[in-house]
């Protein structure tokens, strides 16, 4: 059986970045925001996640900031990167705390959801030119 994935191509057509190694992320926690027909999620977007964002993830049950050590996950904390899912990205655009997008890491599958046009006015630079201190 083998396991098929999206190919890897970002939302400007390049090839698709690394999102982050720590936290390890992504559906496959491989650290890429790659997907497949299995990811209900879609988690494709990389995001610099804001301490509003992981609030409001919060808010609709997706506690992203409790560790949770049986799953490998320490947390995240407000300037982490990480794959979301696109719609609560969006989601999270509507209320009003979508936090920034590196387009070089995010899924082209993302299109399907929210338009290049938006992403790219939340655009930072990609991870090895916007590394947090």
């Amino acid at each position: 059986m083998s396991i098929e994935l999206t190919p890897g191509r970002n939302v400007l057509g390049g090839p698709l970045r690394a999102c982050s190694y720590a936290p390890l992320t992504g559906y496959f926690r491989d650290g890429c925001c790659r997907t497949r027909p299995e990811d209900d999620g879609r988690h494709v977007v990389c995001a610099r996640v804001t301490q509003e964002f992981l609030s409001f993830s919060l808010s609709r049950g997706n506690d992203l900031i409790t560790p949770r050590p049986e799953w490998r996950f320490a947390g995240l904390r407000p300037g982490d990167r990480w794959c979301l899912c696109a719609a609560r990205w969006l989601e999270a655009w509507r209320a009003g705390v979508a936090p920034p997008v590196v387009l070089e890491a995010t899924h082209e599958a993302a299109l399907e959801t929210i338009p290049l046009e938006l992403l790219q006015s939340f655009a930072v630079g990609a991870p090895s030119e916007d590394t947090p201190d």
